[in-house]
């Protein structure tokens, strides 16, 4: 069975490189489709997977393999997709041109790396205030800007925690999309929780992240969680209830 199971899954490849274009993103499942100038190779890859947002400009890292579709020929199929925001000039430009911050359009990202250069990301994080020196941003859209740049923050900070824990991408969305910003603090104080709140996760998964960040084996929310699994497997054969035993 494994051996058929590898034949059918080729060994895992790792590709990088800066996102050209995002031809298709589904906010609600993260599932997307890229075009990405990958390191060493002359043509543009399409990258397909899952990633709760994703912005042209961003440095894409992703795990996968190579595979034909046959309607759109040669892919990569990712499991494990990892953005970054860019660090040249040009790449900063067209990531904050392209909607990712709210208040800020291609005509005004042009204006803000002509302001400060490689600098800018820098700015909006740390020294807000300097933005108004631009033509263009008073108080209110400074703010604004501020604060859209602060939820982005966020969204890649509750990512990369999930998946340092084992956590698959497509997963780490659906985790995301249910609990939001409380993602991490859900994840850390009981895990077990999302068998019963997220789709496609049950409590053998549930308890591979408990484990991973440090729930002792032997909690009472694991308990709990192993009861609930064993009497939804037992109605899953016809049973209404299992002996206390």
């Amino acid at each position: 069975m494994n051996a058929a199971i590898s034949e059918r899954r080729p060994a895992t490849e790792e590709i990088s490189g800066v996102i050209e274009r995002v031809t298709f993103h589904n906010d609600e499942s993260g599932f997307c489709v890229l075009r990405v100038k990958a390191r060493g190779q002359r043509d543009e890859t399409t990258v397909v997977g899952s990633l709760p947002s994703v912005t042209a400009g961003e440095w894409l890292s992703a795990e996968g393999w190579g595979i034909r579709d046959k309607e759109h020929g040669l892919q990569f199929k990712a499991t494990i997709m990892k953005t970054v925001p860019p660090t040249t000039a040009e790449g900063i430009e067209r990531y904050l041109g392209s909607g990712l911050v709210k208040g800020i359009g291609p005509i005004l990202a042009k204006k803000l790396v002509g302001r400060f250069g490689a600098e800018v990301l820098a700015v909006i994080e740390n020294r807000a205030a300097e933005l108004q020196t631009v033509d263009g941003i008073g108080p209110k859209r400074r703010e604004r800007i501020a604060h859209a740049w602060q939820e982005a923050k966020l969204v890649r900070g509750i990512m990369l925690f999930l998946h340092s824990h084992g956590v698959s991408t497509s997963r780490a969305v659906r985790i995301f999309k249910t609990y939001g910003e409380q993602a991490i603090e859900k994840v850390r104080s009981n895990p077990y929780m999302l068998a019963k709140d997220i789709y496609g996760i049950g409590f053998a998964t549930a308890d591979q992240i408990a484990q991973k960040v440090g729930i002792p084996r032997d909690s009472l929310n694991r308990a709990r969680a192993g009861i609930d699994h064993v009497l939804l497997e037992a109605t899953s054969d016809g049973h209404c209830a299992l002996p206390l035993e």
